[in-house]
């Protein structure tokens, strides 16, 4: 890690951590990875945690919490968050990122004003169905390992918040987009509803979160 200044400099094991989290490993991995530079700085073990976890593939802030700071992960856990989202159109996937399986889903090429009456049509307090892939609690069971199995189940839908949602940039099949969410919002999932309406189909190529409430993936530390 560079950048490992103590946020808290009294008690510099009780710490809040900011993370810009690498695609391609977990997040529990970057826990252990932390976990492990804290044990090589104080010379004995410190309790580290996660306040909300990134897909593998997505990249972008993660707040981690050392020592006695591990107590307040509640506070941190409803917190808003921003992200920067790249969609595929055209296609769908089976976990909704490039991780399923992928199918080509429709030839139609919606027009940019269409894609923006769509996106707007999300904003505000709607319902969403979280993805059979996440890390939900099925009957106690995490609901992709459930899904892994390939075993028939529901997850209840649940009313988020889509504060606002914006196009960074589009060129067929690539949207990219900004937005800032309610905490319990699945990207993956709002991705896929975005396709549905747009009748074509689509899926996250690329998932970076960019802020939680008021700290920002720019002051986060990244791994070496």
């Amino acid at each position: 890690m560079t950048n490992t200044t103590p946020i808290n400099q009294e008690n510099p094991e009780d710490q809040i951590i900011l993370v810009d989290k690498p695609a391609g490993i977990s997040s529990f991995g970057v826990v252990a990875r932390v976990r492990a530079k804290l044990r090589d700085e104080f010379g004995h073990k410190i309790k580290v945690g996660h306040t909300g976890t990134l897909d593998p593939f997505a990249t972008g802030l993660l707040i981690l919490l050392s020592g006695k700071m591990t107590k307040k992960s509640n506070e941190f856990l409803k917190l808003d968050k921003t992200y920067e989202a790249t969609l595929k159109l055209g296609y769908t996937s089976t976990t909704g990122d490039p991780e399923g399986e992928i199918k080509a889903y429709s030839n139609k090429k919606p027009e940019l004003e269409e894609i923006e009456s769509v996106l707007q049509s999300f904003a505000g307090v709607i319902t969403q169905t979280p993805p059979k892939f996440s890390a939900i609690k099925i009957n106690g069971q995490r609901a992709y390992k459930l899904a892994r199995k390939n075993q028939d189940f529901e997850i209840p839908s649940r009313q988020v918040t889509i504060y606002s949602i914006d196009i960074l940039d589009y060129h067929y099949p690539e949207l990219i987009i900004r937005c800032h969410v309610s905490s319990g919002t699945y990207i993956r999932t709002l991705a896929e509803d975005i396709g549905e309406t747009l009748d074509t189909g689509a899926y996250l190529t690329a998932l970076r979160r960019t802020k939680i409430d008021k700290y920002s993936v720019k002051n986060a530390i990244t791994l070496e």
